[in-house]
C-alpha cells in the first residue's frame, strides 16, 4: 500500500462524478435522440454534436436534437420519450474512459475507498454501473436524495453512506456543478478535463483544487501509483 502525498495524507474517499468523467455515454446518448429525430424526418446529427451536452442528460441531448428546453411546451413529453428510449440502448456503446479502470485499480490498491455521485437517475446509473464493472462503496444518482448537483446533499449523501466527514473527500467531475457541489459540501474537487466539460467551459475559472488532464493524473496529485 502506497500511502497518498503528504497534502492529501487526511483523505478517506475519491468521490467520482459518472458521465463524461468515468464513462463515455456520448454515443448512446445521442443514439437515442438521433433515433427520435429520425421517427420525424429529421437527419441525424453527429456525435460530437452531443458530445459536449453530454453532462446535461435529457436536457442537454434534446437542446440539440429539437432546441428545446424545460418550460417548453413540448419539453416533458420529449424528455419522457428519450429517456425510454436510452433505457433501451444505454449499454450498446457506452464504455469507460481511457485509463479510468487503472486509475480506479490504483485507488484500490493505496487502500482509497471510491464512490460515484452523478445527475443521472438510479434506473439507469445503477445498471450501468454493474455492467461496467464500477464496483463503488457507495453510488448516489440523481434522484437518490431529492436533490442534483450543483445543491451538496447528494455528496453530503455519499459521505453519510461512507462514515466519513466530507472533509476528508475528493469529488472529480468535468462540470462547473460538481465543483460547485463539492465546495459547498466542504470537499476538495478536481476537474477531469477529458469529460464533456460542456460549451465555452473555462474550467480554469471554477476554483477546483486540482485540474486533470488525464485518469493517471490523479494518481500522480496524489502520489498513489
Amino acid at each position: 500500500m502506497t500511502p497518498p502525498a503528504a497534502r492529501w495524507a487526511h483523505l478517506e474517499v475519491v468521490l467520482f462524478d459518472l458521465d463524461g468523467t468515468l464513462i463515455d455515454s456520448a454515443p448512446d446518448l445521442g443514439r437515442a435522440a438521433n433515433a427520435m429525430r429520425l421517427d420525424r424526418g429529421l437527419a441525424a446529427l453527429p456525435v460530437e454534436q452531443y458530445r459536449p451536452h453530454g453532462g446535461s442528460g435529457a436536457r442537454g441531448m434534446l437542446g440539440q436534437a429539437f432546441g428545446v428546453a424545460p418550460g417548453d411546451a413540448a419539453y416533458d413529453n420529449l424528455r419522457q420519450e428519450f429517456l425510454e428510449r436510452y433505457e433501451r440502448v444505454m449499454h450498446d456503446n457506452t464504455h469507460l474512459f481511457d485509463g479510468v479502470a487503472e486509475e480506479l485499480a490504483a485507488l484500490d490498491a493505496a487502500g482509497l475507498r471510491w464512490g460515484i455521485v452523478t445527475n443521472k437517475a438510479e434506473r439507469f446509473a445503477l445498471p450501468l454501473a454493474a455492467a461496467l464493472g464500477l464496483s463503488a462503496a457507495a453510488i448516489v444518482g440523481g434522484d437518490t436524495t431529492g436533490f442534483t448537483k450543483p445543491h451538496p446533499e447528494p455528496l453530503l449523501e455519499a459521505a453519510r453512506r461512507l462514515n466519513v466527514q466530507p472533509s476528508t473527500c475528493l469529488y472529480v467531475g468535468d462540470d462547473a456543478r460538481d465543483i460547485t457541489a463539492g465546495r459547498a459540501a466542504g470537499m476538495a474537487t478536481a476537474v477531469a478535463r477529458w469529460g464533456y466539460l460542456g460549451p465555452h467551459a473555462e474550467p480554469s475559472s471554477w476554483r477546483a483544487d486540482i485540474e486533470l488532464l488525464a485518469p493517471r493524473d490523479l494518481l500522480k496529485a496524489l502520489k498513489v501509483a
